[in-house]
């Protein structure tokens, strides 16, 4: 396909996600640019590029976070686009308008939707106006702890505090006693100015026991907007995507369509272009609310492509290019169900904790309806900088508990050594008879949960691999070793002695 507006992109990302989009770009006849800090110069994103350029050193603030950087790269590298992935610079105005002020195409929703969506505020009264039903609360940020006090004992304890300016859990506290409030405030605005630069707070009622279900959109530059369905996404740690599937356990036809209808208008009152998501709590009663708008490619995109077959890396590159969109509504249609499991390097016994290192060992699954996106090799180190993701396992069957089945069966294939991952919590979770009913919420994984489901993880596997590349090396090294003998080389075997009866049983 010869996308007329471009020919090379710089994919400004790391990861699983530059993969992803490498592999997309090539599909449509695009060259790729990749961009790597000095953590990654052997990743794999850098070595499926057409051609990768360094931009700093580890830290993302002084790498990918540097616009001015990705800015010069392009230009050097003769780029004409730029795809922002997730994450990193992906959601900002800014940069997004820099990348057009350079002459170059921006592969991303237009600068002002990314602006109007990327304050939680904002968007709550954008959204208000448009009809779209947003969680009880305050539509600006809160202007003092009175105000806070006032609008919480309005709406009722619990309510929860969040940052205007942020996501991913960052500034944000419940509270069930008015009491706690002056401290949480305190604690909040401190975390959200750290994360995001902006201590900006607002206050929301607490919806109890919600679904975090999210409605994927996409829009061209002709006023054409559709819905891709829903994905759940309420298995959460510390308030963070880990498990996705669709279509949703707890939606009803009648709450879906009033949900995607919702997720439409809410893209329309914003003059939305490409791929974006709109998510909402779910309420024990089927009331859903407004939660926010990701003006991106979501992490979890391909559960959404593999029940409806629309690849959404070549929808955005497509739009971009300034193509209409070459569907309808009534041309997508659902099938079977879809679920993605985030394997990450953490320890979830240890509260999820990120356990970067590196992969000794590495064999990924396969299978019907298997499929693995991954940035990452054997014999290359996760890195300790960014986020700890090492692939996402997506399984799709064509019911729900076939879809299960086939995620546990990959889990069981799947082999990482070298470093914890959440393999085991995910073949804990895909056992829990209340997640096989699909009965979970936001809150379902909880310490006790991973207390009473987890235990230890088995190093065997992990100590084997150890002993047997410390096993190669000596035998490297007796390969190597003068000797006396009529064949100028010493036996490996004698230089590693332990390792013969460790391996080979004595043999």
């Amino acid at each position: 396909m010869n996308l007329r507006p471009f020919k090379r992109v710089l994919v400004a990302n790391r990861g699983e996600i530059a993969v992803r989009v490498i592999r997309g770009a090539h599909e449509l006849g695009l060259e790729a640019v990749a961009v790597f800090s000095d953590a990654d110069q052997r990743a794999l994103h850098v070595r499926m590029a057409d051609s990768a350029w360094r931009i700093g050193p580890p830290p993302s603030s002084e790498s990918y976070l540097r616009a001015d950087r990705l800015l010069d790269v392009a230009e050097r590298a003769g780029c004409d686009a730029i795809h922002p992935g997730y994450g990193f610079l992906s959601e900002n105005a800014e940069f997004a308008q820099a990348v057009m002020d350079a002459g170059l195409v921006w592969v991303g929703p237009p600068p002002d939707a990314i602006a109007s969506m990327g304050s939680k505020t904002a968007a709550r009264t954008a959204m208000h106006q448009a009809g779209v039903p947003v969680v009880p609360g305050t539509l600006d940020a809160l202007d003092s702890d009175d105000e806070a006090l006032q609008v919480a004992r309005d709406i009722g304890f619990p309510v929860m505090l969040k940052a205007s300016a942020g996501g991913g859990g960052k500034g944000m506290r419940m509270l069930e006693r008015e009491e706690d409030l002056p401290g949480a405030l305190m604690a909040a605005r401190s975390e959200a100015k750290k994360a995001f630069g902006n201590d900006a707070i607002y206050i929301e009622k607490v919806i109890a026991h919600p679904r975090h279900v999210e409605i994927q959109v996409l829009a061209d530059a002709h006023g054409n907007v559709i819905h891709l369905f829903e994905r759940d996404c309420s298995i959460q740690r510390r308030h963070q995507k880990v498990f996705e599937e669709t279509p949703s356990p707890a939606l009803d036809e009648a709450t879906r369509q009033k949900m995607a209808s919702a997720a439409v208008r809410a893209a329309e009152a914003v003059e939305y272009v490409g791929a974006g998501t709109v998510e909402f709590l779910l309420g024990a009663d089927r009331q859903f609310h407004f939660l926010e708008m990701n003006t991106r490619l979501q992490v979890e995109h391909a559960i959404t492509e593999e029940i409806t077959g629309i690849d959404l890396v070549h929808a955005q590159f497509r739009v971009a290019a300034g193509e209409p969109l070459w569907f309808t509504q009534e041309g997508v249609h659902p099938r079977g169900h879809a679920v993605e499991c985030r394997i990450y390097a953490e320890n979830a016994l240890a509260g999820f904790r990120p356990s970067p290192g590196l992969l000794l060992g590495y064999r990924e699954p396969g299978g019907p309806g298997i499929r693995l996106d991954s940035g990452v090799i054997e014999g290359v180190e996760v890195p300790v900088h960014y986020d700890p993701m090492v692939a996402k396992l997506i399984a799709w069957a064509p019911d729900r508990e076939q879809a299960l089945d086939r995620a546990r069966r990959a889990l069981r294939d799947y082999r990482v050594v070298g470093i914890p991952t959440s393999i085991p919590f995910f073949l804990a979770l895909l056992d829990d008879p209340d997640f096989r009913r699909g009965t979970y919420d936001t809150g379902f994984i909880r310490k006790e949960w991973l207390e009473e489901h987890l235990t230890a993880p088995d190093d065997s596997e992990e100590l084997a691999a150890i002993l047997a590349a410390i096993a190669r090396y000596e035998c490297d090294i007796a390969h190597r070793a003068p000797n006396h003998g009529s064949n100028g080389f010493s036996s490996a075997w004698k230089w590693g002695p332990r390792w013969k009866t460790l391996f080979l049983g004595g043999q």
